[in-house]
């Protein structure tokens, strides 16, 4: 059984709910988010509380119950709080900056990389070397962030790249020259 599933989310009292036509919409002060939930599930609404019920007793549904209980929390948290993703640039000369709405790098390429970012995640860019995305999707946020994490993943040998607040970088050791 799921035990994620089972439990109940708490809504705050600043958030509107509406569950229609399998479509829930979450109002909050950050924004709104929709979200369509699947057949296999049922969302239990009642004071002040939501309740995910699996319709079925199979594994698909106690699956779907863990996942859509996740989802429907994580939609909460966003237009309430929001979220935040914190990349880190390393390496001599590699920098970005906000110009408008894309995100300018520049990564040790011929180029820089122009990114337009997506409708709903905002960036700031402290020091040259920090970008800093927020917004009210968590799904849409990490897409993001990982997008911009691959334009020049961290290699192993001097740490230089893009990476994840925290991320922790194996490395390896050098050529070691013969004698």
């Amino acid at each position: 059984m799921s035990r994620v599933g089972k439990k109940p989310i708490t809504v705050p009292e600043k958030v509107k709910l509406t569950f229609q036509g399998r479509v829930l919409t979450v109002q909050g002060e950050k924004g709104s988010l929709n979200r369509s939930i699947h057949p296999a599930v049922d969302l239990k609404i009642e004071n002040g509380t939501i309740n995910v019920v699996p319709l079925e007793d199979d594994q698909k549904s106690r699956a779907l119950q863990g996942l859509t209980r996740s989802l429907v929390n994580n939609m909460i948290i966003g237009v309430t709080d929001g979220f935040e993703r914190v990349l880190e640039i390393s390496g001599i000369g590699y920098r970005a900056e906000i110009k408008g709405k894309s995100l300018v790098l520049n990564l040790g390429y011929s180029h820089p990389i122009n990114y337009d970012l997506p409708e709903g995640i905002s960036a700031t860019v402290d020091r040259n070397n920090t970008i800093k995305l927020a917004g009210i999707e968590k799904e849409k946020l990490g897409q993001t962030a990982a997008t911009i994490r691959q334009f020049r993943p961290p290699e192993p040998y001097k740490g230089k790249g893009i990476k994840f607040a925290g991320e922790y970088i194996r490395r390896k050791a050098g050529k070691t020259g013969t004698k």
